[in-house]
């Protein structure tokens, strides 16, 4: 693996399909995006692209828009945008051919990479549109809020099910959705903490169908399949959790994980991915990068606040940008003598919110079968998450539907293209 340049984030384990047949622009992609990742090579007529994006799971696509490509290249960018819609789809080609890069525009591409122009130009186009993606509240998509949990015990389950269930309530309530936000499910809780399948146990819910299965299921992921495949709690709320056999999860990959996580963003308006006790931070760390947001819960006991600072330390090794990371702290307890802002301290993370200590509540809610959001709404604890829920749905709620506004340099480029034309054509 090549070493990381200096203030750049490692990225080279992502995947990036180009659909091109000129081996020069090829190989000026793949030497250009070496330090980000592998450049996988498809015909633009391939009819396995749908596999290949499945089982791949591209950061992004990169099409060949040479004159003597482009009627391809246009058919290819609209089944992208048909099928794909949130896979960012970036065209290639020489700015000093003003007609492929006039079809690109027409095309309505993400953006555009000149392959007369030095690699670096190349890198910092994507990681802007990368970057700009990221930004926007959610985009089109929904929105994944990540729970970290360094150890079990620490109630990330706890917390990750009470989310679930109050985001649901909050966005039956909501007396409008967002532009571009109808036809989804609503919230999804991906059971994914350790010990297994516990959201399963406090939801009360049963299900056959895992984690592992929706990896394997990728290419047949659609509203059909969520809806009847899925296990739903009585509230609504969808939960895939890990299989029964935990043997089984050795044999997906993390970037095949990952891809389904992105993919149910298109059908959910929340995922809730429980990552408490995660043992595979790889896993952990490439789910962070997927997620809007990252909540690292933890509580004020010493093993904890110790097991956190390790998890961190561990993600920063991998290049993950934990200052984007907040703290939650959890079973706090106002009489012990270490307050929340010092655990933010020595962790190095901004302070989200304050859980306070309910553990008996929790517990006589849970020996009844039932979850405390759900039976006691003035309890402190389940007011705390109503805040934490208020947060998520707030920014969620923030989406204008509008488009972002185009990027400077794009907008310039086509400016520049269009008038070269239309001066061509008058002249």
């Amino acid at each position: 693996m090549n070493a990381p340049r200096e203030n750049l984030p490692e990225t080279g384990s992502e995947t990036y399909l180009f659909a091109s047949a000129n081996g020069s622009h090829i190989t000026w992609l793949t030497d250009a995006l070496s330090h980000e990742g592998s450049v996988v090579v498809l015909s633009q007529d391939a009819k396995s692209i749908d596999e290949r994006i499945s089982l791949l799971g591209p950061v992004a696509v990169f099409i060949d828009f040479s004159p003597e490509q482009s009627a391809a290249a246009a058919e290819l960018h609209q089944r992208l945008k048909r099928d794909w819609p949130t896979l960012p789809v970036l065209a290639a080609g020489v700015s000093s051919q003003p007609a492929a890069m006039l079809a690109a525009l027409r095309a309505g591409v993400d953006d555009f990479i000149d392959i007369s122009a030095p690699p670096d130009e190349a890198v910092n186009t994507l990681r802007a549109l990368l970057e700009k993606r990221r930004s926007l509240p959610g985009g089109l998509r929904g929105s994944t809020l990540a729970l970290l949990g360094a150890r079990a015990g620490l109630g990330v389950t706890t917390l990750a099910a009470s989310l679930a269930l109050t985001l649901h309530d909050q966005l039956a309530q909501a007396p409008a959705r967002p532009p571009g936000r109808s036809g989804r499910h609503g919230v999804a809780l991906l059971d994914l903490g350790l010990p297994a399948r516990d959201g399963l146990l406090y939801l009360n819910t049963q299900s056959g169908f895992s984690f592992v299965d929706g990896v394997r299921n990728l290419r047949r992921l659609d509203q059909t399949l969520l809806h009847t495949a899925l296990a739903h709690h009585t509230s609504g709320v969808a939960v895939l959790p890990l299989p029964a056999n935990l043997a089984q999860v050795r044999e997906i990959s993390h970037a095949d994980s990952v891809t389904l996580i992105r993919r149910l963003a298109d059908f959910f308006d929340f995922q809730i991915a429980d990552l408490g006790g995660f043992s595979t931070i790889d896993f952990m760390a490439q789910t962070v990068r997927e997620a809007q947001n990252t909540w690292v819960v933890c509580d004020q006991s010493i093993g904890a606040i110790v097991s956190t600072a390790n998890m961190l330390k561990e993600l920063r090794a991998r290049n993950v940008e934990t200052e984007r990371l907040m703290l939650v702290v959890n079973k706090f307890d106002r009489h012990v003598g270490l307050s929340a802002k010092d655990i933010a301290e020595r962790l190095e993370l901004p302070l989200q919110h304050v859980l306070p200590a309910r553990g008996t509540q929790l517990l006589a809610a849970g020996c009844r079968g039932e979850m405390l959001v759900r039976t006691a709404r003035n309890d402190p604890y389940v007011q705390a998450v109503g805040g934490l829920a208020r947060t998520l749905h707030q920014e969620y709620m923030s989406v204008t539907g509008q488009p972002p506004p185009k990027d400077p340099r794009w907008t310039a480029l086509m400016s520049q293209i269009t008038g070269f034309w239309k001066s061509s054509n008058e002249g």
